[in-house]
């Protein structure tokens, strides 16, 4: 018996349901961290601040269905926009995807396990506070290199 082709290597992005998208996130948090651009050369600088929406134990938002509310300039990733996040990190499952590469090993829809992406180092579980009490002006002490 052929096993079936797994729907993000059988379906373009523009393709899938709502819920096979949803399931890319492998909830490493990167995208939650907050950044900084440089006006002048347009260069995105990563923090190792997040939302104060972001459990940082488990990487994932407390507020995800209302966040847009909450956080109006929350990244809101659709298959048409994936390629005008330029700051995303390199193993992001929607930017490795639209890239045509393949999705890691250590990627949850590949292990079946949620807790691979924090095993792997890949997410910013114990590497991030929240954004809450650090004064945007302090930002730039928080800038980091060990985004992927």
């Amino acid at each position: 018996m052929i096993a079936e082709i797994p729907f993000w290597q059988r379906k373009h992005l523009n393709e899938m349901t709502r819920s096979e998208w949803e399931s890319l996130c492998d909830g490493c948090g990167l995208c939650c961290l907050q950044k900084l651009e440089d006006e002048d050369t347009g260069e995105v600088y990563h923090t190792d601040l997040v939302c104060g929406y972001m459990d940082t134990q488990t990487c994932r938002c407390t507020v995800y269905s209302d966040r847009l509310k909450k956080v109006p300039g929350c990244t809101v990733l659709t298959p048409e926009t994936v390629s005008d996040y330029h700051w995303l990190p390199y193993t992001c499952a929607y930017r490795t995807l639209a890239e045509g590469r393949p999705l890691a090993d250590w990627h949850p829809l590949r292990s079946g396990d949620p807790e691979s992406v924090h095993r792997a180092g890949v997410s910013v579980k114990g590497k991030v506070v929240s954004e809450d009490g650090v004064p945007e002006e302090d930002w730039e002490d928080h800038i980091i290199h060990w985004v992927l």
